[in-house]
């Protein structure tokens, strides 16, 4: 008779330690822990996922080609600024196309010092152009195209984490999807609508000159309503003098929330922009109004007291995602590296500007692809379902057990709740997500941990058959199905650990429960229920075995 002192210590150690496990999962219980107690436990048991207890799923594509719009601009404006430090006449400098940069001069005798300025340059290399030296044309690498929307894509999730971070949200899951898609999960979430917005707004903060020599001439509207910056863009379309764009301020009117916007004349060249803030914070001003004060670095510091000293008295437009947030006069030189943001916003909107300013600008505007948000009352709804099928599932299980296999049956039923018992203190241990997928499959962990006893239970009965005695017959049954047990739950075991690895959201909620299920289940089926029949035939010598 094999000795089970040990392994029935081992069975009360493992149903001790999923029991104490759990109760981080059960607050009203956890919270009335002494606390030398919660401090050993984790503070978190089971998570409910966004299925459960409600919030919002975005998957969102990044729009790539704007990233390299962003970046060769911004190498536009560079060059731009290289050719006027050494004093070279240049007509232009613009991006023609995605990726092409073109530059005009009136003397062809400057295309080889402007040739050689551009070495500092090496993303770009010349195209030929023949016929035509008084431009130089200059395209961007494929390996650096490629590295940008790469780029765009990583530093898109994240600013993404960032904001969410900052929001305020808890068990978030922000992960890439494919090649240019991003999934974004934010469970419990109690304002969807805020939320997606403070995700999707692209937060490219630039500051931008007006353009007031050429504003009377072109004669715009002081004010128009909102919704009419199609037309006002349509009808001046053609009056737009090259180099410049009209932008709209929001102005909201603080007795009647109306909103309208004012049209302005702005320079498409970009003076400064909001990679250089280290910090942005909301304060209040003189007339308790919110507005956004923002902190450069040290080299913003000194590049926004440059462009300030060198525009007094003229305008310069506070550019956020193409919408003037302010448009001051700039009275004087502005050092100290800081400066403010004001605008016709509420206390949150001030908040929600500080949050993506401080997490930082995305590299391109995202476009959401799929966007599903569960209620609360709905995600309740799917947790009652999930207990009453696991409920009944197990029920039905236990029942069946319990008539076919009899005595033997109800001790199969008691490793059923014994692995229940181990899974969800596994769970709570491991701080794991629970999604409606993982209840299913707590629900096929059900069934398959009364099929290793099957197995076992038919085993037996053949050896019974045969006439053995029934402490031998219980032996060679466990021995003869342990292999065949063994090569079902790997084999099963290796599918979850593909649905974990390559899976996504719900997918893996399943495959946890699923591996989980089939690892405890091979504890419970070999150990728990051998243990009890060895107990049997220890204490009496049984002559028939109720099977």
């Amino acid at each position: 008779m094999k000795k089970v002192g040990g392994r029935l210590w081992l069975l009360a150690l493992v149903i001790v330690a999923s029991c104490v496990s759990f109760l981080p999962s059960y607050q009203p219980v956890f919270q009335a822990l002494p606390g030398w107690l919660k401090g050993i436990l984790p503070e978190k048991g089971i998570a409910l996922g966004l299925d459960l207890q409600g919030g919002i799923h975005l998957v969102m594509e990044v729009d790539e080609n704007r990233a390299v719009e962003i970046a060769v601009d911004r190498v536009v404006t560079s060059i731009h600024d290289l050719l006027v430090d050494k004093s070279i006449p240049a007509e232009s400098v613009t991006r023609t196309s995605l990726d092409r940069i073109t530059i005009q001069f009136q003397d062809a005798d400057q295309k080889a010092e402007i040739q050689k300025l551009l070495v500092d340059f090496p993303s770009f290399t010349e195209v030929d152009t023949e016929g035509t030296d008084n431009s130089l044309v200059w395209q961007l690498l494929d390996v650096e195209n490629k590295r940008i929307k790469d780029s765009a894509i990583n530093q898109a999730l994240e600013t993404i984490r960032n904001r969410i971070d900052q929001f305020g949200v808890a068990e978030p899951i922000v992960q890439r999807q494919g090649l240019t898609q991003i999934v974004v999960q934010l469970p419990g979430i109690k304002e969807p609508k805020r939320a997606k917005d403070l995700i999707k707004e692209t937060a490219l903060l630039e500051f931008k000159m007006l353009d007031e020599e050429n504003h009377m001439r072109l004669d715009l509207p002081s004010r128009i309503p909102k919704d009419m910056e199609a037309e006002i863009l349509r009808q001046f379309e053609d009056k737009v003098p090259e180099g410049d764009q009209i932008l709209f301020e929001r102005l909201i009117e603080k007795d009647t929330g109306r909103e309208s916007r004012i049209p302005y004349l702005v320079k498409k060249r970009v003076m400064l922009t909001g990679d250089v803030l280290s910090d942005a914070r909301v304060s209040i001003g003189q007339f308790d109004e919110p507005y956004v004060s923002i902190t450069f670095d040290t080299k913003g510091g000194q590049e926004f007291e440059r462009i300030t000293a060198a525009n007094v008295k003229k305008r310069m437009a506070v550019v956020l995602d193409n919408t003037i947030y302010s448009a001051p006069v700039i009275q004087e030189r502005i050092g100290g590296g800081r400066a403010q943001i004001t605008g016709t916003f509420s206390m949150q909107e001030a908040n929600d500007l500080a949050i993506v300013l401080r997490a930082g600008a995305l590299p391109a505007p995202l476009k959401i692809v799929q966007d599903l948000t569960v209620g609360p009352s709905l995600g309740q709804d799917s947790i009652d379902k999930g207990v009453k099928s696991t409920l009944i599932a197990g029920a039905m299980v236990i029942i069946f057990m319990m008539v076919y296999y009899r005595l033997s049956g109800v001790i199969a039923d008691f490793a059923l709740i014994l692995n229940l018992v181990c899974l969800m203190g596994a769970l709570s241990a491991l701080t794991a997500t629970l999604t409606l997928p993982g209840i299913a499959g707590i629900v096929l962990t059900i069934g398959m941990g009364v099929d290793s006893n099957v197995l076992i239970f038919e085993r037996i009965r053949e050896e019974l058959r045969n006439g053995k005695a029934v402490r031998l017959a219980v032996d060679s049954g466990y021995d003869k199905a342990l292999l065949t047990i063994i090569d079902s739950h790997v084999t099963t075991l290796i599918t979850g650990v593909a649905l974990f690895l390559f899976g996504t959201g719900p997918i893996k909620g399943f495959a946890v429960t699923l591996c989980l299920g089939i690892a405890i289940n091979l504890f419970t089926a070999l150990v728990g229920t051998k243990v009890i029949f060895d107990l049997w035939n220890q204490r009496k010598k049984v002559e028939a075995l109720s099977i």
